[in-house]
């Protein structure tokens, strides 16, 4: 259920990206793209302002998503209204430039839109239940799984995210990456392999919303932040456990 979701989330970006031109679709994927990768970065600091304002119980686990989305939302809008402004919106091409240009942006941009609404997911007040049988989440939606046709757009924004943050957009302060600490699973003489906290913390307080308060899925092996805990204090940190992430 939730891949074809997605795949009608991606299509219809695209066909209305598409409707644009090749310039003004690449215009509107930048802006998607810086969109995401800023909503990323300030969603977490401004739920924790929103939950310390209201100090609800009812809100508490909403205000991740809801300043995920809100954000993306808020600079897609602007950052769509600065570049009418400031740039053409369009240039005479050959046809077959045109369409290829215009198809190619507008796929590119429904790609990284539901990548990031699905990331988004990760963050929403839904209950996940672990049964005898397996995992419930809603829509079929899981954490752990390929949820388009066995990819992961999800894990891939997210490590764009934290590689962008690592690399293009560091600071000199190591703490500030997106998405520490990590936790590492190492093997028998090989590499550390890091796994972001991101969709095992989001994944255990689904796991409360659901009535069951369980062990976070934390790979056995090597347990434990490598950093200091999540600087969301809304989503609380894993304790240990496994459950196949």
């Amino acid at each position: 259920m939730i891949a074809f979701i997605l795949l009608g989330i991606m299509a219809l970006v695209a066909w209305c990206v598409a409707g644009e031109g090749p310039w003004g679709a690449g215009i509107t994927f930048l802006c998607v793209l810086f969109a995401g990768l800023l909503a990323m970065n300030f969603f977490e600091p401004l739920a924790d302002m929103l939950a310390s304002i209201t100090n609800t119980g009812m809100w508490l686990y909403r205000w991740d998503y809801i300043a995920l989305v809100g954000l993306f939302a808020a600079f897609v809008f602007g950052l769509r209204e600065i570049s009418n402004r400031l740039v053409p919106t369009f240039f005479q091409t050959e046809e077959i430039i045109y369409e290829i240009g215009r198809w190619g942006f507008g796929v590119l941009t429904g790609y990284v839109t539901m990548a990031f609404l699905l990331t988004a997911l990760h963050t929403a007040p839904l209950p996940r239940t672990v049964t005898k049988t397996g995992i419930v989440e809603f829509l079929g939606f899981q954490a752990e799984k390929g949820n388009l046709f066995g990819f992961h757009p999800d894990r891939q924004w997210l490590g764009f995210t934290r590689f962008v943050s690592a690399r293009g957009f560091a600071r000199s302060d190591e703490q500030n990456r997106f998405d520490n600490p990590i936790y590492r699973i190492g093997g028998q003489g090989g590499p550390d392999n890091p796994w972001p906290s991101f969709p095992i913390r989001y994944a255990a307080r689904r796991e409360q919303l659901g009535g069951q308060v369980v062990a976070a899925p934390v790979p056995t092996t090597n347990p434990g932040p490598t950093n200091p805990s999540p600087t969301n204090n809304n989503a609380p940190a894993p304790s240990g456990g496994a459950d196949g992430f």
